[in-house]
């Protein structure tokens, strides 16, 4: 509470900061990101053809105050903005984008900390490729295209794009789900605009590069549905591994959200993840057999945002993420992460195209598992801002 109290009492005292933030249009198909994206930011309309340039820079300062002063980096179960007490870039990067009648690639090369530590276990330059695709509408008269390459997820509503999400930082559960993912996808558009249906067959969860040890693809699904600007519902699902072979563990996971009102004063966001890995076969570090049955993890999250002018918005989120079996973040812990998190932020658009930021957030772990001066602590309390600016 002594934590709790000292961030509030700190939340009113103005940051420095600076970042730039270049938009871009995904031209691969409907983003779920962009379909929750705030209206204060800018919005540049997808070319009938040729070749256009975009670009995008997001600088941050993050202020931890339950960590050490010596500990630069936030909790481990989080990619963005992940650098402690100094101005720094979570995510710039160059986008080419080619259109054509039946024809369509899009090329961005991206730098920050965002990349630096979610793109950790790819090759080489891999880890600077934000986006690489390439696409052929596959039918004249239909709405129908195959891209093969490396894309933005279209799972979940949040993308590492800042000023395309409701909140500055993002939910537990999509700093613990796939931003990109690479592979051949196929998507469909019906002619009223209301639905969206997707399958694609992927090299694994978040993976550029297989992972050692798997031989085998994993397949991804989405249906969309609009049936006005009111709403949208979305239900997205991964079946497949992230696991080598030997251990036989498979995975199922589903990503499902609606969103409602999102242009209207009042706008809220209900998601919620669920997933399962089959038990391995075998215990790697006992060498005994596992048994049957599934470990499970889930997470609900409700964001809600208000519009307080025609430049600004107040947001808040509440969340829970239940991973007791440290399938996704392990802890060594007894009752593995079980935590809360809650989060009050605020945006103001200073120009069209650049976007201030402020948010508070708070951590409320069920097990010890935040770093401190003095040991460990079952809550984290923290405070990030930030200056987005496209081109």
């Amino acid at each position: 509470m002594k934590r709790i109290a000292q961030f509030f009492s700190l939340a009113a005292v103005p940051l420095l900061t600076a970042s730039a933030i270049a938009q871009t249009t995904d031209t691969t198909g409907t983003s779920a990101a962009t379909q929750a994206r705030s209206d204060v930011s800018a919005t540049t309309a997808a070319p009938t053809s040729g070749l256009t340039m975009s670009g995008y820079v997001e600088a941050y300062y993050t202020r931890d105050l339950t960590a050490p002063k010596t500990d630069q980096e936030r909790p481990g179960f989080l990619y963005n903005h992940k650098r402690n007490r100094e101005v720094n870039i979570n995510l710039a990067f160059l986008k080419a984008a080619y259109t054509a009648e039946r024809l369509r690639a899009n090329l961005a090369v991206q730098v920050g900390t965002y990349a630096q530590y979610n793109y950790a276990a790819e090759q080489g330059l891999l880890k600077n490729v934000f986006e690489a695709n390439v696409g052929i509408k596959l039918a004249q008269n239909r709405d129908l295209w195959l891209d093969a390459g490396i894309f933005s997820s279209h799972i979940g509503f949040e993308s590492a794009i800042s000023k395309d999400c409701w909140t500055l930082t993002r939910s537990i559960l999509a700093e613990n789900s796939p931003y990109y993912l690479s592979g051949a996808k196929l998507t469909y558009n019906s002619p009223n605009g209301k639905w969206t249906l997707l399958g694609s067959v992927l090299n694994g969860w978040q993976r550029i590069a297989k992972l050692p040890g798997y031989s085998g693809m994993a397949v991804s699904t989405q249906v969309q549905y609009r049936p006005s600007s009111m709403l949208t519902l979305n239900w997205s699902s991964f079946l497949g591994s992230d696991r080598p072979d030997s251990l036989k563990q498979g995975r199922f996971f589903n990503n499902l959200y609606a969103i409602i009102n999102p242009a209207g004063k009042f706008g809220v966001i209900l998601g919620f993840d669920i997933g399962a890995d089959r038990k391995p076969v075998i215990n790697a570090m006992t060498d005994q057999r596992v048994g049957s049955g599934s470990y499970v993890w889930y997470s609900p999250v409700i964001i809600a945002r208000y519009r307080t002018s025609d430049k600004s918005y107040l947001n808040g989120r509440v969340e829970y993420y239940d991973d007791k079996n440290g399938v996704i973040i392990a802890t060594g812990t007894a009752n593995g992460f079980q935590t809360l998190g809650y989060s009050l932020g605020y945006d103001y658009a200073i120009l069209p195209n650049a976007l201030f930021r402020f948010e508070g957030k708070v951590y409320d772990s069920k097990d010890a598992i935040f770093s401190t001066s003095t040991g460990q602590s079952n809550t984290n309390v923290s405070f990030t801002t930030s200056l987005a600016i496209s081109f």
